[in-house]
């Protein structure tokens, strides 16, 4: 068995209720947690003056001192220099065995789901990122499905984890509640934001708005080969509008298995 912890965060292109663009406070929430697997979502890669235009996924990995996996759901070519890109990032000190960019179902804002095959004790541990529509439920489900489709087989660990945009029981979330189980209420002890800010909600798990959470729209899910030894909302509220959700795992590898059609890097 291998412990693995991890961290999954909807930074908001690094910035805070104060407006200000800020990566360091996003490196500083990560590094203090010191997990195993970073799942981010809306990250910029040089997209522009919202986030300075600087390659935010670059520039954690190389301040946590992790291996960066890549998934585009925005990407516009340049005349001038790289291209803007926008989307889910995986920073690991775990070994990455293989990994695929996967463009997701939907209307509206383009979505894409990230998945890495990372080298655990026994073989390996599937780990899937992603950020659903905010828009539909139609598409939400959809992408769900797709997200099913993208899982080794069954009897192999894996783990989804990301901005799902809504909540855990939600209908749309039917084809991951037939693979997987909600890491939040499987968790053998949980601790939240709920101390702190609404004690009404102690426990619940909120991640959003970080200033007053009122929903658990950040989530992870896990088959039945991760055990889940424990869950944290940790503090966000000063560098993005979520709270990140740490889990902390028990993971038995099994053996590295690709999905069908990739959508490449």
């Amino acid at each position: 068995m291998t412990s693995v912890r991890l961290v999954t965060f909807n930074i908001h292109h690094g910035v805070g209720d104060d407006r200000r663009h800020d990566l360091a406070r996003i490196a500083a929430v990560l590094a203090a947690a010191d997990p195993d697997v970073v799942c981010l979502q809306e990250v910029d890669r040089a997209f522009g003056a919202r986030s300075e235009g600087v390659d935010q996924a670059e520039l954690l990995a190389r301040a946590l001192g992790r291996e960066l996996v890549w998934a585009s759901a925005i990407e516009a070519p340049r005349a001038d220099g790289p291209a803007k890109r926008y989307g889910n990032a995986l920073l690991t000190r775990l070994p990455v065995a293989d990994d695929a960019a996967h463009r997701l179902p939907g209307e509206g804002e383009p979505r894409a789901a990230l998945r890495a095959d990372l080298v655990v004790a026994g073989g390996a541990l599937t780990v899937l990122t992603t950020h659903l529509s905010s828009d539909s439920a139609r598409s939400r489900a959809a992408q769900a499905q797709a997200l099913v489709q993208l899982l080794p087989p069954p009897g192999r660990p894996a783990v989804v984890a990301g901005d799902l945009n809504c909540a855990a029981t939600a209908t749309e979330l039917v084809p991951l509640r037939a693979r997987l189980a909600d890491a939040w209420g499987r968790a053998g002890r949980r601790r939240d934001q709920g101390r702190r800010w609404q004690l009404w909600n102690r426990d619940a798990g909120l991640t959003h708005p970080a200033r007053r959470p009122r929903l658990r729209i950040d989530q992870v899910w896990v088959t039945p080969e991760v055990q889940v030894v424990g869950a944290a909302v940790l503090d966000g509220s000063g560098c993005s509008d979520h709270h990140p959700l740490q889990v902390d795992l028990l993971v038995r590898g099994g053996p590295v298995s690709s999905p069908g059609a990739d959508a490449g890097r």
